[in-house]
C-alpha cells in the first residue's frame, strides 16, 4: 500500500444533529468548515508558515454522512510551486456500528504561504514516498494548469456578460424563469469567524455559499436539494472581521435531474459599505439534485433567463 506520508493530517469529527440539515444527513456547510482547516494544517505542516485558501475546486460529493457517525478527513500536499501547494483532500465516513467506510468527498485545495511580516518564502519539494505520491505529484502540474486556464475563462465570460446586448434568450416551451430564485443574504463577519490569521475563515465563507445556492435551489425544486460537486471556490481577495459580505445566488441552469446555481460574493468595509464599492472575493457554480420521500430523483422543470 506503501509507506503514509508523515506529513499528512487526519481530522476524526462525529456528526451531530446541530451538523445535520432537514434530512438528518451531515450537511455540506460544516463538512466544507472541516476540509478547509484540514487542508490548510496540512499546508502548514509542509510550508511552515501561516497558508491562506486560494481556491477549493473538483469538489465531488458521493456518499451521505448521517447523525452518530464518524467523518475522517486525510489531507497532503501533492505537490508545492514556489509560494503554493496543492492539497489533496479525501472525506470518508464510518458507521460505528458496522465499521464499514465509505468516500464522502474528495477535493483538491490550493494555498498560498504567507509569512510574518513582508518575508518571501521559496517552499520545499514534497517528499514522495509512495506510487500514489508519484501519480498525485503529477497530475497536480495538470491540474494547476487547469485552474490557471479556468480563472482566464471566467474573468473573460465576467466581462463580457457586462456588456448590454451580449444576451440573447431562448424561449423553450413550458420553461420557468429562474428570477424567484435569486437569493440575497448579507453576512457581518465577526470574531469567531475568523480564521488564525484575522482574516475571515475560507471554510466559513463556502459554507455561506453552499446556504444561499441551496436556498436558490430549493425555490426550484421545492424540496431540500443536495450539493452534488462544485466546479471551484476561487479567492479573489481577503476578507476581515467588521466586514459586510453580500451573497448573490441564481439557478443558471438545470439538466434533468439536477441544477447549476451560480453564487457571487462581495464584501465591504464601512466605508465601502456607504459608497456602495463593492470588492470581489468569491464566486462558484454548485450543482444539487433532490429526492422524494422514496428517495428517487426529482426532475427539474426546463429554465430561462
Amino acid at each position: 500500500a506503501g509507506q503514509r506520508s508523515p506529513m499528512a493530517v487526519c481530522m476524526c469529527q462525529a456528526v451531530l444533529p446541530a451538523h445535520a440539515g432537514p434530512r438528518g444527513e451531515l450537511g455540506a456547510g460544516p463538512l466544507l468548515r472541516w476540509m478547509d482547516a484540514a487542508a490548510c494544517l496540512a499546508a502548514e505542516k509542509h510550508a511552515g508558515v501561516s497558508c491562506v485558501t486560494a481556491s477549493m475546486d473538483d469538489i465531488q460529493f458521493e456518499e451521505a454522512a448521517r447523525v452518530g457517525q464518524i467523518i475522517s478527513i486525510r489531507t497532503k500536499v501533492n505537490r508545492a510551486f514556489k509560494t503554493s501547494m496543492e492539497v489533496g483532500i479525501k472525506v470518508t465516513v464510518q458507521d460505528v456500528l458496522t465499521n464499514a467506510e465509505k468516500i464522502v468527498s474528495v477535493a483538491y485545495a490550493t494555498y498560498v504561504a504567507k509569512p510574518v511580516g513582508a518575508g518571501k518564502i521559496e517552499l520545499k519539494p514534497v517528499q514522495l514516498l509512495s506510487a500514489e505520491d508519484h501519480l498525485e505529484h503529477s497530475l497536480a502540474i495538470e491540474r494547476r494548469r487547469i485552474r490557471l486556464g479556468y480563472v482566464q475563462v471566467f474573468q473573460k465570460l465576467m466581462q463580457e456578460s457586462n456588456k448590454e446586448g451580449d444576451f440573447y434568450t431562448c424561449e423553450e416551451k413550458d420553461a420557468v424563469s429562474t428570477e424567484h430564485t435569486h437569493v440575497q443574504s448579507t453576512e457581518l463577519v465577526l470574531p469567531p469567524h475568523a480564521n488564525h490569521h484575522g482574516n475571515t475563515f475560507g471554510g466559513q465563507i463556502m459554507a455561506w455559499m453552499q446556504t444561499v445556492a441551496s436556498i436558490s435551489a430549493s425555490r426550484l425544486c421545492r424540496s431540500h436539494p443536495i450539493l452534488k460537486s462544485v466546479n471551484m471556490f476561487k479567492f479573489w481577495g481577503p476578507s476581515f472581521v467588521g466586514d459586510r459580505l453580500v451573497f448573490n445566488a441564481i439557478v443558471n441552469n438545470t439538466f434533468h435531474n439536477s441544477v447549476e446555481v451560480g453564487v457571487r460574493v462581495e464584501a465591504y468595509n464601512c466605508e465601502e459599505w456607504i459608497q456602495d464599492q463593492p470588492r470581489h472575493i468569491n464566486s462558484a457554480f454548485l450543482t444539487f439534485n433532490a429526492v422524494n420521500d422514496k428517495g428517487e430523483l426529482l426532475t427539474f422543470p426546463r429554465v430561462k433567463p
